[in-house]
């Protein structure tokens, strides 16, 4: 059965895909106005549906009906089942800003894997938004549907999450990374080499998204900046924050950001090497987002080949993303993954992902 076929009304419906991403470089820079490198990934989030007096979304992986007014009244964070509290937070996200939806019979279905740090969330969040501006007769520039799908992720969850996610779900370009300046939402487009495949590794461990600990650290990072008399940690200098380990990782992740841009348009496969390697152990050690098992995962992907291999997202469990040689992609997964299963005790799920087209 299609994702269209389960909608009441029998007329065609209108269709909605949205896709998730990877971060290649520039993790926790986001929500501190810095740089960020993500693609849109060929895992998407369906939307099939048609005008109707009231938002009402089925999901057929995750089971159940939400229902909610379109004027925006309920609470997001009380819809039931839990998915739908997205599906709430952007109703009424998109009804703050002027632009209330009108009502929509909606069937949705993802292969983006949720808790894995590839932004299941926003997939949903921008398939559903653009389902319901259609539905209204009204469209958003990518930046201002970006930030309400940002707004409705964070009443939906009360996590103070960043702009990169559901940016990168409607920017994306096929072949290409998206160089996002998180504070401007400008983008430059970065060319991928065609022999390198992006390989993404699933740790076996959910990811939350550690609400208290992520809520921490962004907290932490915008007291520094306050106390440094900043906008945002984006406008630290190295030495201002040298013997912070927290903001230290922001100002070197951001350089990070640039250097690995630079080194992808070159071909540059050491500097990538070593970029990634140095973002990983500072999202380990002075931004204390790693687990044991990511750690393992990235070892034994190096191990096996990959040029560079570092968690992805918001670490606390999740995925990790390693770029390899395209012609070898087959034997680094396998032995990988192989040692990984033997030395963490964890299920592994391991595939390669191409980058892709933005939301339409």
């Amino acid at each position: 059965m299609g994702t269209a076929d389960t909608l009441d009304d029998p007329g065609r419906p209108r269709r909605f895909r949205a896709p998730g991403r990877v971060n290649l470089m520039g993790d926790h820079t986001d929500y501190n106005e810095g740089f960020v490198l993500p693609i849109a990934i060929d895992r998407w989030c369906t939307v099939a549906s048609r005008a109707s007096g009231r938002v009402r979304v089925r999901s057929l992986e995750l089971g159940g009906t939400v229902e909610v007014a379109a004027d925006g009244s309920d609470e997001p964070s009380e819809v039931e089942p839990r998915w739908g509290r997205y599906v709430g937070g952007v109703v009424r996200a998109l009804a703050e800003r002027g632009r209330p939806p009108a009502g929509v019979d909606a069937v949705l279905s993802s292969t983006v894997p949720p808790g894995s740090g590839l932004s299941s969330s926003a997939a949903l969040e921008v398939g559903c938004a653009l389902a319901l501006g259609d539905a209204a007769d009204w469209g958003l520039p990518p930046a201002e549907l970006a930030a309400a799908c940002q707004r409705g992720e964070q009443l939906a969850t009360g996590v103070p999450s960043g702009v990169m996610d559901q940016l990168s779900s409607l920017s994306g370009r096929a072949g290409h990374a998206l160089l996002v300046d998180c504070r401007s939402l400008e983008i430059e487009t970065i060319p991928l080499p065609a022999d390198l495949a992006v390989l993404v590794v699933h740790s076996g461990v959910p990811r939350t998204l550690a609400a208290t600990a992520y809520a921490e650290r962004r907290a932490a990072c915008e007291s520094i900046a306050a106390e440094l008399g900043l906008r945002s940690l984006r406008d630290a200098s190295l030495d201002q924050v040298i013997d912070r380990p927290l903001a230290r990782h922001v100002v070197t992740e951001t350089a990070r950001v640039h250097e690995t841009a630079r080194a992808l348009e070159q071909g540059d496969r050491p500097a990538l090497g070593v970029l990634f390697a140095a973002s990983q152990a500072s999202l380990r050690d002075d931004f204390r987002v790693s687990t044991p098992e990511l750690d393992v995962l990235v070892e034994e992907l190096v191990a096996a080949g990959a040029l560079g291999a570092r968690l992805t997202g918001a670490g606390f469990g999740g995925c990790v993303a390693a770029l390899v040689e395209d012609d070898r992609v087959a034997a680094v997964a396998d032995t990988a993954t192989a040692a990984y299963r033997s030395r963490a005790r964890r299920e592994p799920q391991a595939f390669v992902c191409r980058a892709v087209d933005g939301a339409a």
